[in-house]
């Protein structure tokens, strides 16, 4: 049975972001509101809930997972980022991006595509997020927060509740999120890819 957090949007309550954190640590899966959809996180050097994390989801090792991240000092530790992906990065972050990059030593070889050794990376403009990941002091591992089978992401936390009580840790309740995820943007190649058309423009990678 999920813990539920109503958590202020705009100056999230410390305890309740120190609680978060501590199940966080303690193996939790948690629905984390954001600057897109909901997201499903959890700790990223967790194996035991990252997979957990996948059955939820549905997905298995060949989906990019992502590392939500502080700042592009945090990204240049988990991803290769050259100057032309800087550029770019510090023109579309903070936002609601996921930028695809070739995965450093930092991430455990079991989060980073089998094959490509590529790992999705993204700072989010949520500050319930933010102060979470200031709290954790690292990155978290998430996934957009859309069930099996379903099209539709979630993003009101009672309706989470409905459908994932028994399966998740925690719900934090920070209001209402956009119903469109991540716009995903592939930056291992020459020229940057869109991978998929989300909440964010394009434009700010030069597409």
């Amino acid at each position: 049975m999920s813990q539920f957090f109503q958590v202020h949007p705009d100056n999230p309550q410390p305890r309740l972001i120190k609680q978060a954190a501590a199940i966080i640590h303690g193996g939790g899966i948690v629905a984390v509101p954001t600057d897109s959809c909901y997201a499903l996180v959890c700790h990223l050097d967790d194996k035991a809930a990252v997979e957990k994390l996948r059955r939820i989801r549905g997905i298995d090792e060949r989906h990019h997972l992502t590392l939500l991240c502080r700042d592009l000092s945090e990204i240049a530790e988990y991803a290769r980022v050259d100057n032309r992906q800087f550029r770019m990065l510090k023109a579309a972050t903070p936002g609601p991006f996921t930028v695809i990059l070739e995965a450093t030593k930092q991430v455990p070889r079991r989060l980073s595509h089998p094959s490509r050794k590529t790992i999705g990376l993204r700072v989010p403009e949520n500050r319930i997020a933010h102060a979470l990941l200031e709290e954790l002091n690292q990155p978290l591992l998430g996934t957009t927060l859309i069930l099996p089978d379903d099209e539709r992401t979630l993003n009101d936390a009672d309706e989470i509740r409905d459908k994932l009580e028994k399966q998740l840790d925690l719900i934090i309740d920070g209001g209402a999120c956009s119903l469109e995820p991540t716009t995903v943007v592939d930056l291992t190649g020459p020229e940057a890819e869109l991978v998929r058309q989300g909440r964010g423009d394009p434009a700010a990678f030069g597409l």
